[in-house]
């Protein structure tokens, strides 16, 4: 579960619910970061917790400000975190 800052359930907030066999689908989850020190910290949590990076933390070449990392929970589920700058 992903909630914004607060108390649930008068925040803003999303589930996933595992499938009974554990088979992710391709659907990607992104999130935006407040700057790209957020982005090194979740990707140093998601080591920590068991997923899996797939490509980053770094600067991407979709454009000159997409710093991002993508990354897979323990269960194969996709996400990204990136910082753009407007």
């Amino acid at each position: 579960m992903f909630a914004a800052e607060g108390e649930l359930p008068s925040v803003p907030y999303f589930a996933i619910t595992e499938d009974s066999n554990h088979k992710p689908n391709e659907n990607l989850i992104g999130f935006w970061a407040h700057d790209r020190e957020e982005v090194d910290r979740i990707a140093e949590l998601v080591v920590r917790y068991g997923g899996t990076i797939d490509s980053g933390p770094w600067q991407f070449p979709i454009s000159p400000t997409y710093y991002a990392v993508y990354f897979q929970d323990p269960c194969g589920n996709k996400y990204e975190m990136v910082h753009r700058l407007n």
